[in-house]
């Protein structure tokens, strides 16, 4: 598709969305489509390629946005002829009301993207006050987090697991493979806060416990560099109240890095497949590092945000006895708490998505 003709019948583009912009964006990428075209790409192909499938979306956007501000100027300009006015009015009030859709649309595909969207990541969900109760809520997250990548297609991998004798999960590690996991799930990093009867519990009374989860994108190679020197790696035995990560040959795989005394474990069966998620882990826990440190810098602009990041936040509270979850970074109350439970989350995901964009939005639009 090519572009529109940047003359007059384009004049009409919102000022929130800078004309050069669009012309600068769609420039690039015919550059690119030009230059992929005749083959004269050779070492840099990947990286090319990599930048236009980024900008195809976006130019898209455009294309859609400047052809309904074409279509509007040229209905506009029929409505002065006899013969063309009861076509033009028929066409420009359909026009117009697509108009904003489209403006927003375009406004969305402009914000600066995280390069760690479309990456898998890796879930840590870990008990936190509450004792035996706060390992079970433990559990009933990691069951709701497996339900929901089932609903969406994607694969995950318990890495790590500690249980307790009740059959809850003082902590557990996985691996979750799928595209665009960390863009859907990043928002669930902070304290969940359960209110509810605990089993154990004799007299009815309500208990307040919490579990932590965190949400990382999952590293590649280049992306941390992992010299052995800086690396001290242990085999042991498995241990824990029981299960099938259990097992009496010392396979488990131990990695501390010692720069940052980050340690990792992993305890499958394998003492190869071990050292190969351990080292996994211990690379997306330090580009996880890396990008919260990065984060802090520009923190004064990103603090009202609901993706900053700081997981000793209680964001969200599940209260069975009234059947609501409550998400406190944007006052959203459902009253749907088993469905929730059971992985219906995309609610809940998409709110927090929305207001992370209108937040975007609000800061390039003052």
């Amino acid at each position: 598709m090519q572009a529109l003709d940047q003359g007059s019948k384009t004049r009409n583009v919102s000022p929130m969305i800078p004309e050069d912009k669009l012309m600068q964006i769609t420039a690039r990428f015919e550059f690119l489509e030009a230059k992929m075209a005749d083959g004269s790409v050779n070492d840099d192909f990947a990286t090319l390629s990599k930048e236009y499938s980024d900008l195809k979306p976006v130019v898209d956007k455009i294309y859609e946005y400047q052809n309904l501000v074409t279509g509007i100027s040229d209905a506009e300009e029929m409505l002065s002829d006899p013969e063309m006015k009861e076509l033009a009015e028929e066409e420009l009030p359909e026009l117009r009301s697509a108009l904003p859709k489209a403006e927003h649309e375009l406004q969305l595909s402009l914000l600066p993207k995280d390069e760690a969207d479309e990456r898998s990541a890796v879930l840590e969900i870990r008990a936190g006050t509450g004792g035996d109760e706060a390992a079970l809520f433990a559990g009933d997250l990691l069951r709701m987090y497996q339900r929901y990548c089932d609903s969406v297609g994607w694969k995950m991998e318990i890495i790590d697991i500690a249980e307790t004798e009740l059959g809850g999960y003082r902590e557990v590690v996985a691996n979750i493979k799928g595209k665009g996991v960390f863009a859907r799930l990043k928002f669930e990093s902070g304290v969940h806060r359960v209110q509810r009867v605990p089993t154990t519990e004799s007299g009815g009374r309500v208990h307040t416990s919490a579990a932590t989860v965190a949400v990382l994108p999952e590293a590649e190679e280049v992306d941390i560099d992992l010299p052995a020197t800086d690396l001290r790696i242990d085999t042991m035995r498995a241990s824990g109240a029981g299960g099938q990560h259990v097992n009496t040959t010392d396979s488990a795989v131990r990695i501390v890095h010692i720069p940052t005394g980050i340690m990792v474990v992993s305890a499958e069966k394998s003492q190869h497949r071990n050292r190969e998620i351990a080292m996994q882990t211990l690379r997306t826990r330090l580009y996880d590092l890396k990008r919260q440190e990065a984060d802090a810098e520009r923190s004064a602009t990103r603090k009202g945000q609901v993706g900053s990041g700081d997981r000793s936040e209680r964001i969200r509270t599940y209260n069975f006895p009234q059947g609501r979850m409550t998400d406190h970074r944007i006052n959203l109350t459902l009253y749907k708490l088993d469905q929730i439970m059971q992985g219906d989350l995309d609610e809940t995901i998409d709110a927090l998505i929305a207001d992370d964009q209108a937040q975007k939005l609000a800061e390039l639009n003052p």
